[in-house]
């Protein structure tokens, strides 16, 4: 464990220093250390049929070397970038390892983008070899015409035409390989983040960012590892939150990581799953705990064994920590980062004092504050930038192909997120909204999320998403969007009984002036909800 033992934050985060050496490997540390017993569990797969296979931290390893003396026989050198266009697959982390060993590059692409999504993403990194599976082998050779650089598709679940074997192709190459010697400034993985603008960027991450992650993940997973964990999460492996908050930290700590083919989140079969395989850790948005509130007697029939939950994406609200808590039997811990800044801010009811809805504080190591644009730090209470000081280990190394980008990121030595929060006088932050997002109505600037943790604190609602549409008298309306509860049906006394809820629980100008009910939310692979999709919506539908 790299947190230092302590029974208070301060005592943690005092006591807690960097330890970043000069030359630094992931696929040591997440793989070969724990290799040598056989029998040492890394990944338990279940797939669509319900088939669970077991593998070892060997198997892993043996299977990664194969892979890295294939791609070097290919003809990869360092810096090389190989694109993964998998979700939980237990190829998607033989593949990253494999890159780490030989000095390439990883990058992962979610399987529910398109083909526009990958010309850009294979393009920019210039992608010799890309892995995926049949399903979505079609959409690769679709454009291939279009990817010069790629010069090879090795298919999981193969052959296809257009594509080699992913399993064939491994069987021509030996299971030993000397892992290169890389430096922990040395580029590991590329992540592209979904900005409002623009085309994505793909956050570079260097080999130190694995230490840079454990810091927060200890604290934030309540001092993990203890002894029989296991981890999970529904969360996308393509993502940073499924890759360096679940995937990869499991790995590091030599622990068993639970993973599964499903392609769609479902409540029930979550319990299911993490009673089966016995999950003490895991990794839930605010949007997947509202999902699984809605399933009636979930745990007398899934008996759970877990010990903490950690949420995040979105702030999560005293309502539905509550709920979870009680529900889950379980710490409900919160965690926030982003792709290029990941998992600085947390909690630990263990050794701080509970606050519901906040972000907490710091997490060991990195140092947190809010700032105006220009990077001047603001006093407790004031309304700005969440960000972060550099140098951080966790922090990206850079945009790819954008050094503006980059240089924008920053200011006067801070790291600029794009959320908005405040910071109280303990040091607790308190997320607001993307920037954004931020409401302007009446001359109050409104974040959103407040509101939505009331408006689901009533029971006839299970989701609800705030954004401001434009109105020439108060700058912007409040609108609600609301997916109900089982049960319930939407009219006229049920608007009226929301808009006391939060009119007794908020301010007056807080009160949404429309509501449109409806079946589905647009979300991010990570469990947020797209507002900027909401504000292009019409309110023609609205229920005043």
């Amino acid at each position: 464990m790299l947190i230092p033992p302590g029974d208070s934050y301060e005592e943690i985060y005092d006591n807690f220093r960097w330890d970043i050496p000069e030359y630094y490997n992931i696929a040591n540390d997440v793989c070969d250390r724990h290799a040598d017993n056989p029998d040492r569990i890394a990944l338990i797969h279940e797939n669509l049929k319900g088939v669970v296979t077991r593998y070892s931290y060997q198997q892993i390893r043996n299977y990664a070397n194969q892979l890295a003396n294939g791609l070097v026989d290919l003809g990869l050198v360092r810096g090389d970038v190989v694109s993964i266009f998998l979700a939980q697959a237990p190829e998607t982390p033989i593949t990253h390892v494999a890159c780490w060993k030989a000095g390439f590059v990883s990058s992962p692409i979610s399987v529910l983008f398109g083909s526009d999504a990958i010309i850009y993403r294979v393009n920019d990194t210039q992608a010799r070899v890309m892995v995926t599976n049949l399903a979505n082998l079609p959409k690769v050779l679709e454009v291939k015409n279009q990817l010069p650089t790629l010069q090879q598709i090795l298919v999981i679940d193969g052959p296809a035409e257009g594509a080699e074997d992913y399993w064939s192709f491994l069987e021509n190459y030996s299971n030993e390989f000397e892992n290169v010697i890389t430096r922990s400034e040395d580029p590991a993985f590329i992540n592209y983040t979904s900005g409002t603008t623009g085309n994505p960027k793909g956050a570079t991450q260097g080999h130190r960012s694995m230490l840079g992650h454990m810091s927060g993940i200890e604290f934030m997973f309540d001092f993990f590892p203890q002894p029989n964990d296991v981890i999970w999460s529904p969360a996308d492996w393509s993502w940073l939150a499924g890759l360096m908050d679940i995937l990869m930290p499991g790995l590091y700590a030599g622990i068993p990581v639970v993973c599964s083919d499903s392609a769609k989140f479902d409540p029930e079969d979550a319990y299911r799953l993490m009673s089966e395989h016995k999950v003490t850790c895991a990794l839930l948005t605010p949007t997947v705990l509202k999902l699984m509130r809605q399933v009636k007697d979930a745990t007398s029939r899934y008996p759970l064994s877990l010990r903490c939950v950690v949420s995040g994406a979105e702030a999560v609200g005293a309502e539905l920590i509550a709920w979870a808590e009680n529900a889950l039997n379980s710490v409900v811990n919160e965690g926030f980062g982003q792709t290029e800044c990941n998992v600085v801010l947390g909690t630990n009811s263990r050794v701080m004092e509970a606050r519901p809805g906040s972000l907490g504080k710091s997490a060991p190591g990195h140092i947190g504050a809010i700032v105006d644009d220009s990077g001047r730090v603001l006093e407790p209470g004031n309304l700005g930038n969440i960000a972060f000081k550099a140098p951080d280990p966790v922090m990206m190394l850079y945009y790819h192909n954008n050094p503006k980008a980059t240089e924008e990121k920053y200011a006067d030595g801070w790291l600029i997120t794009g959320d908005l929060g405040i910071m109280d006088e303990d040091g607790y932050f308190w997320f607001k909204g993307r920037k954004d997002d931020v409401i302007t109505s009446r001359g109050y600037r409104i974040g959103p999320s407040e509101i939505e943790d009331v408006l689901i604190s009533h029971p006839a609602v299970a989701i609800a998403a705030v954004i401001g549409v434009p109105d020439p008298q108060l700058t912007e309306k409040i609108k609600a969007y609301i997916i109900l509860a089982q049960g319930y049906t939407q009219d006229e006394d049920l608007v009226a009984e929301l808009k006391q809820t939060v009119r007794s629980r908020l301010a007056h100008h807080e009160v949404p002036h429309y509501f449109e009910f409806v079946d589905e939310l647009p979300m991010t692979a990570t469990g947020k909800i797209i507002r900027r999709e909401l504000r292009d919506r019409s309110v023609n539908q609205c229920v005043c």
